[in-house]
């Protein structure tokens, strides 16, 4: 392929320069940069080259005058907006879109099952061409084909019962076992619990694996070391509060997210500024990394994995619909490894 040389430094490249680029027709441009359906993945592929090495960029106005024409946006739901760990996984998802010449549109639902339902509203109203959705809750009402209009629906972190979609989880019950594992052999067994609701899949199996690699040790779940409900950083320091001020405290604290985990180190730096020793403070086991773990004043220990790829697999998921990979109506789900690592003894 020759170098299609951009004319008068401003002018931005047109549809048939990226085809002579790419060696193909501009339709089959066209078609790629719709979804790539009924055009082989190669081709797909040196369109998108063609495309990122010209800075080609559909025309929007022209396009939403003319009706039936897809929107070029993926709706992307995610429960926490303030969460760094959501801004990378919309990082990855991003990436994805990208490659496939499209644009996400993030809303935020703040783990609200309605918000949620109005947000994918709003997206379907917008004419999404695809969702990705981290749910709030177990509501599956509004993620039904019929409710999307048959906008294909990826769920990303969590699933949902009743919802048969393509997935991308984490081994969450696997990497709380092996953590709270990691607990139990520094000899801790008074090992607190902070988590999500009981209805938020991530809490449900991060439960069943801390309360696994209890059992297995012939420890019984204390319903006193137990604090579920926390969905911010203030309600998880004031239930290590509670947990801290008990008669018998816990010596270590699972954390089964990272708001709960800076909850949880907030109120252990409060105690230390009121001048408590370090030595009577709890080890913490938190799943997700978050801010400075390597600063903290107490051992810490990580259920690590990369949200990053999270959301980028994700967008392979949703991108192997729109493309027409995969038409079949069988869903996948895939689910990525975590490691757990020490990162302050």
């Amino acid at each position: 392929m020759q170098h299609v040389a951009q004319v008068g430094g401003t002018r931005q490249p047109t549809v048939k320069e990226v085809a002579e680029l790419a060696g193909v027709s501009p339709m089959t441009v066209s078609r790629t940069l719709a979804g790539g359906k009924n055009v082989r993945p190669e081709v797909q592929e040196r369109v998108l080259e063609a495309v990122a090495e010209l800075g080609y960029h559909r025309n929007e106005n022209a396009r939403s005058i003319r009706p039936g024409q897809p929107s070029g946006l993926v709706g992307v739901a995610i429960t926490n907006l303030g969460n760094p760990y959501y801004g990378n996984f919309a990082l990855g998802v991003e990436e994805v879109a990208s490659m496939y010449g499209r644009r996400i549109v993030l809303g935020n639902t703040g783990e609200n099952p309605e918000r949620e339902r109005q947000l994918i509203a709003d997206f379907i109203g917008r004419q999404v061409e695809g969702l990705i959705v981290v749910p709030a809750g177990d509501d599956a009402v509004h993620l039904q084909p019929e409710a999307l209009r048959g906008v294909p629906l990826v769920l990303a972190s969590r699933m949902v019962d009743g919802v048969d979609a393509d997935s991308v989880v984490l081994d969450d019950v696997g990497g709380a076992y092996r953590g709270t594992r990691v607990l139990l052999e520094a000899g801790h067994t008074r090992i607190a619990f902070l988590g999500n609701v009981s209805s938020v899949f991530t809490g449900r199996r991060r439960f069943e694996g801390y309360a696994q690699a209890l059992s297995e040790s012939g420890i019984e779940v204390d319903p006193l070391l137990v604090r579920r409900d926390q969905q911010d950083i203030g309600t998880a320091k004031a239930a290590t509060k509670e947990l801290l001020d008990l008669a018998d405290p816990p010596t270590a604290v699972f954390s089964a997210n990272n708001r709960n985990t800076v909850g949880a180190l907030k109120e252990i730096g409060a105690r230390i500024g009121a001048g408590s020793g370090a030595g009577l403070l709890p080890s913490i086991l938190s799943f997700d990394d978050f801010e400075l773990a390597e600063m903290m004043p107490v051992p810490v220990t990580v259920v690590d994995h990369d949200a990053h790829e999270l959301g980028r697999e994700a967008g392979r998921l949703l991108f192997s619909r729109l493309s027409g990979e995969r038409d079949d109506p069988a869903t996948r789900r895939i689910e990525m490894p975590t490691l757990v690592r020490t990162v302050r003894a």
